[in-house]
């Protein structure tokens, strides 16, 4: 059950990076586009998650 829930999430991702660059492109319809925007949109929250997260580790360089 949790290989066929990561292949779902797998290929999404793969329809998103489609999309983005169908989109890029320029002749993408409307709902690609908006696939598109979704998936960069998430894009952004992880980096800036991701950014976060490593702001608030500790270097114990000090």
């Amino acid at each position: 059950m949790g290989v066929l829930i990561l292949a779902v999430v797998v290929l999404l991702l793969i329809g998103g990076w489609v999309c983005v660059y169908w989109a890029a492109r320029g002749d993408a319809p409307r709902w690609a586009r908006g696939v598109a925007k979704v998936t960069l949109l998430g894009s952004e929250i992880a980096r800036s998650a991701s950014r976060g997260s490593r702001s608030h580790q500790s270097s114990g360089d000090d």
